[in-house]
């Protein structure tokens, strides 16, 4: 099922949304004060690439917590909500639920990526 899930998922915009998020987290790598941000993106990229089958594991110190706050108010917020109103939109229909699932995934990650790891 995760195969399957992940090829649909790259067929209908995954591998879109995976590239813009890598292009980004190159752009954010240009300075040396953008890399962790940077680096975040590319968790994002691996993440929306292939979701099905992987799961978002919350970890880290102290700094992850206060860079996560800087974040949280920066951009986690309003990448969140956007993701959890897709996650509820496709959840409306049956055929909708995982990809819905993945989205709240998705969503979990972008409230606090730094210190999370994607296994």
């Amino acid at each position: 099922m995760n195969c399957l899930g992940n090829l649909l998922w790259m067929v209908f915009g995954g591998l879109f949304s995976s590239l813009g998020w890598l292009l980004t987290g190159c752009l954010w790598c240009i300075t040396i004060v953008g890399i962790p941000v940077g680096v975040q993106c590319f968790k994002f990229a691996g993440l929306s690439l292939c979701p099905f089958g992987k799961e978002v594991r919350y970890g880290g110190g102290t700094v992850s917590l206060l860079v996560n706050i800087i974040w949280l108010i920066v951009s986690g917020i309003p990448m969140a909500a956007g993701f959890a109103f897709w996650g509820c939109l496709l959840c409306v229909t049956v055929i909708g639920i995982p990809f819905g699932l993945q989205m709240f995934k998705l969503a979990k990650l972008a409230l606090m990526p730094f210190g999370a790891v994607v296994e």
